[in-house]
C-alpha cells in the first residue's frame, strides 16, 4: 500500500483540488470559495499527498451558532466538503483527513462539528459514525438533483474515537 500524508492546503495545490471536488462529487465550488476557507483558517482545510500528487481534501470552516447538539450557542467546525480520488480510496485517506480535521476544529475552539452526507453515500456515513458522529436530522431535498442528506454530528468536548486512533 502507497505511504500518504495529510498536510494543510497551500495555494499551489488549488488546481489538484478543484479537480478532485469535480471528479468524486456533484456540488462544485469557484476557485475563491476554496481560497477564502484556505485564508480564513488554513489549519482547517486540508490536503493528503501521495508522492507528489495531491489525492483528497478536507475543507472545514469555523461557526458561530445554535448547537446541534445542546439547546445553546456554540463555536462549531463544519465539514464543507471532502473528498478523495477514486483509485485512492480504501486506504484509510478519508479518515485521517477526518481525524486531523476533528482534532484541528477541537482546536480552533470549536465544542462541536457538524456535516451533510447524501443519505446513499453508506460508505462515508459508516465512516463518519466510526468517528463519533451521528445524524440528527434529514434534510430534504438538500442536494441540487433532489437527493436527501443526513445532518451528521459529533462532540468535540468528550473522548471521541479519533483521539486514540482507533
Amino acid at each position: 500500500m502507497e505511504k500518504f500524508a495529510v498536510r494543510e492546503f497551500r495555494p499551489g495545490d488549488l488546481e489538484s483540488v478543484i479537480t478532485i471536488n469535480k471528479v468524486c462529487l456533484p456540488e462544485n465550488y469557484s476557485p475563491d470559495f476554496f481560497m477564502e476557507h484556505h485564508w480564513e483558517n488554513p489549519r482547517i482545510f486540508l490536503v493528503a499527498q501521495v508522492g507528489d500528487k495531491v489525492v483528497g481534501y478536507n475543507m472545514c470552516r469555523i461557526e458561530f451558532g445554535i448547537s446541534n447538539i445542546k439547546r445553546d450557542f456554540a463555536k462549531k467546525g463544519h465539514v464543507i466538503s471532502i473528498a478523495v480520488l477514486e483509485g485512492y480510496r480504501g486506504m484509510g485517506i478519508g479518515r485521517k483527513l477526518m481525524e486531523e480535521g476533528m482534532k484541528n476544529v477541537r482546536e480552533s475552539g470549536a465544542s462541536e462539528i457538524y456535516l451533510e452526507v447524501r443519505q446513499s453515500n453508506l460508505p462515508a456515513i459508516q465512516l463518519y459514525r466510526k468517528l463519533g458522529f451521528r445524524a440528527v436530522r434529514v434534510l430534504e431535498g438538500y442536494y441540487r438533483d433532489g437527493e436527501n442528506a443526513y445532518l451528521m454530528v459529533a462532540s468535540l468536548e468528550e473522548k471521541n474515537h479519533f483521539e486514540n486512533g482507533s
